[in-house]
């Protein structure tokens, strides 16, 4: 074993196992370090709870007056709490949160001092914006751009310092984060929600969407990870023969959690109830070293909030104990990756989920419309939501066998599809008395019981149907939730906004009646969608041919994906609901294209170096001693050297021919990486794609033998069978 590898297991194995302390109860600890309506309440005044309140649950400006008394607040909460910075906490489009800390401290004439925070502070800062991605809507000399605070999402203390959720936009007022589109998204499927909701209750006067993801990850010892340059520099494996040992046994899915995990784990989620992140669900996944932690649904804006502060607040605790968090979605080659499975449903200011059938007929033709209406717009915009979870780290996930195909399909059971096939076939235009009945009773009347002992879920579905919500399983580990949220939420709101539409058109110009509308419109959606509802095995070869005869898309990886997002289609999709402008959507476009680009060309480089720095050096050790073996063999032996040492030739020569593979591939993946470095945006993307990227599986292929057969007491990396199995 390499002294590296030995360093890195001895310091894992020096540590003692962590003994699992009972903690507090996690009701008492939820929200102490956040500044939520309970601690608004506190140290607001009234008019100034009642204006916070308002932009919250209405979207009314707040005045600068009370800005500035809901900032005195919120920083005395804060430092009675022991904060001494504050920040403006918001989302770049780099994939990660940022954060610049300013104190609260204040000099007087350079001899006195105070802590100061005002409205001002509050609402607005200043960040450089010319160094985050902008996909050239700034150019690098025009450097401002604003930060502004989002009242909708609560303020939280984090390591002594306030942190304020906030937007993040350009001088001229183009999105720069990827909370505005969010927001924007939102405010679209809350004003067509509402209004499809008065056909059933005019009281209604706002829809909420609602967004529980499950992330998935793996847990890695810290000191091995830092054995290794790949997982340093890529979050993930380059190289490494599989354990003989993975999850072939299933032993580890929903296992025992191990003592050091279960201590990080009950670490990680004081924290969270502290910053008011429900995390309820906590478990063992199907890879070796892979977890899940799920929390309680929550309003989408807020969710995508805690999600990206979860994976930050993951990362910090996971060092407290000596771990490394991959959020990679295929760290290790042979063993399933993660996902982020983002379960979102629509519900009422009381709690109603539209999404679930009710106890009368007219709640179940409300829960049909979401239901078709949902369905309906997935098929307009497959190849739009397949776009919204591309990475080059998803690329090496979905279609893996393991996790949902690139093919974009609805799964919604064979029950449920049973009765759109009889709405399907309901008489066009009025309907008699009888009909009238029969289609409530015996179709919509019965949707509960059905839905009380609904079908299986199908793991292969992309966006399934799971009782009261839909599951969007392609969404990978590492990806912020904001991006499929806003594509799914404008284009569910544009559908309803057609719906409306049509269904008044029918009021006026048929004289049918209201149900009767609804019901025609119903009928046509569900026809018109049937091509992307199915609910068999999504990973063979049989449905990726079905999905060409009708008509569905199936772009493997992200250059192929991304062609999408500036099509007329989709630009004007966003510009007629408000959410981005054509200027924002091909900034987007750029940044996912550049970071793809990026990204290949990171990995390019640290397998070229691992190969040629580590893999071949260590090989060619080895093989000189096999030939000063074979050479004292020879002078022992002498005419029977042949036959004592024919299998030491043979590996030598196995040996030569995998070292002079792998420098010849390398230097032909390294002529396609310049020819890539030449291009710009998408012919760059795609020569990385199809020209460099395949080389990567070549190149690990000969390195990965080698590793079976060099001395395991010189193989320099560390190995699959000691990352993967947590001491």
């Amino acid at each position: 074993m390499s002294i590296i590898r030995f360093n890195a297991l001895q310091e894992t194995l020096r540590r003692k196992p962590i003994k699992v302390q009972q903690s507090e109860k996690r009701s008492t600890l939820f929200g102490q370090n956040v500044f939520n309506k309970y601690a608004m309440q506190q140290y607001l005044t009234r008019s100034a709870y009642e204006s916070v309140m308002n932009a919250i649950e209405h979207g009314t400006r707040i005045d600068r007056k009370i800005a500035d008394q809901v900032a005195v607040s919120m920083k005395d909460w804060a430092m009675s709490k022991g904060a001494t910075h504050y920040t403006h906490w918001f989302q770049p489009l780099t994939g990660a949160t940022a954060e610049k800390h300013d104190a609260f401290f204040e000099s007087i004439n350079g001899s006195l001092a105070m802590e100061k925070f005002d409205g001002e502070q509050l609402v607005q800062q200043e960040p450089d914006a010319s160094s985050f991605p902008t996909g050239g809507i700034r150019n690098t000399f025009e450097a401002r751009g604003y930060t502004a605070w989002d009242p909708t999402s609560p303020a939280f203390i984090y390591e002594r310092t306030l942190c304020i959720p906030t937007i993040f936009v350009a001088y001229t007022g183009e999105a720069l984060d990827n909370k505005t589109p969010l927001l924007r998204a939102l405010q679209a499927i809350d004003t067509h929600a509402t209004a499809v909701c008065k056909y059933f209750d005019k009281t209604i006067s706002k829809v909420n969407a609602t967004l529980g993801w499950e992330q998935e990850f793996f847990l890695v010892d810290n000191a091995l990870a830092l054995s290794r340059p790949d997982i340093q520099l890529t979050g993930r494996t380059l190289l490494g023969h599989f354990s003989a040992k993975g999850q072939q046994l299933d032993d580890h899915y929903f296992g025992i959690i191990p003592v050091r995990v279960m201590s990080f784990m009950q670490d990680l989620e004081e924290e969270c109830m502290l910053l008011g992140i429900p995390v309820k669900t906590r478990h063992n996944e199907v890879a070796p070293n892979q977890f899940e932690v799920a929390p309680i649904f929550e309003e989408a804006n807020l969710a995508v909030d805690h999600n990206s502060l979860l994976m930050d607040v993951m990362q910090k605790v996971a060092k407290r104990h000596n771990f490394r968090v991959l959020f990679h979605e295929k760290p290790f080659a042979g063993i399933n990756g993660s996902g982020k499975h983002n379960n979102w449903s629509l519900s009422l200011d009381n709690g109603t989920n539209l999404l679930s059938p009710g106890k009368t007929p007219m709640k179940n033709l409300q829960f049909l419309t979401f239901f078709v209406n949902t369905i309906k717009a997935v098929y307009e915009y497959e190849e739009l939501l397949r776009a919204s979870v591309v990475s080059a780290g998803n690329d090496f996930r979905l279609g893996a066998s393991e996790a949902p195909p690139p093919i974009i399909s609805v799964f919604i059971g064979n029950q449920l599809s049973a009765v759109l096939d009889e709405l399907e076939n309901v008489t066009k235009g009025k309907l008699s008395p009888q009909e009238k009945t029969d289609l409530k009773l015996n179709i919509i009347g019965k949707i509960p019981e059905i839905l009380l002992d609904n079908t299986d879920r199908n793991r292969t579905s992309p966006f399934a149907f799971t009782g009261n919500k839909f599951e969007f399983r392609a969404v990978g580990s590492s990806a912020n939730c904001a991006g499929p949220m806003t594509v799914l939420n404008t284009i569910v709101a544009k559908q309803l906004k057609e719906f409306k539409i049509e269904v008044d058109k029918l009021i006026e110009t048929k004289s049918l009646k209201k149900d009767e509308a609804v019901f025609n419109v119903l009928r046509e959606y569900i026809k018109e969608s049937k091509k992307i509802r199915f609910d068999g095995d999504g990973y063979g070869d049989a449905w990726e041919k079905e999905a060409v005869k009708r008509g569905l898309s199936n772009n493997k990886n992200t250059p192929e994906a991304l062609k999408i997002i500036t099509s007329d289609k989709v630009v004007s999709l966003y510009e007629e609901m408000d959410v981005m402008s054509k200027v924002e959507v091909e900034a987007r476009y750029e940044i996912k294209l550049e970071e793809y680009t990026k990204r290949m060309q990171i990995e390019s480089r640290v397998l070229a170096d691992v190969a040629r720095n580590h893999v071949v050096p260590t090989a060619i050790i080895y093989q000189n001693t096999l030939l000063e073996n074979t050479k004292n063999l020879k002078e022992i032996f002498g005419d029977e050297f042949k036959k004592i040492a024919k299998e030491q030739v043979e590996l030598i020569m196995v040996i030569s021919n995998h070292i002079t593979e792998i420098n010849a591939l390398v230097i032909k993946m390294e002529e396609q990486r310049s020819k890539a470095n030449k291009q710009n945006g998408l012919k760059s993307a795609q020569q990385y794609c199809n020209k460099v990227k395949p080389f990567f599986e070549e190149i690990r292929f000969h390195c990965d033998q080698l590793e079976t057969m060099v001395d395991d007491n010189i193989w320099p990396l560390t190995k699959y069978r000691e990352l993967l199995f947590t001491r």
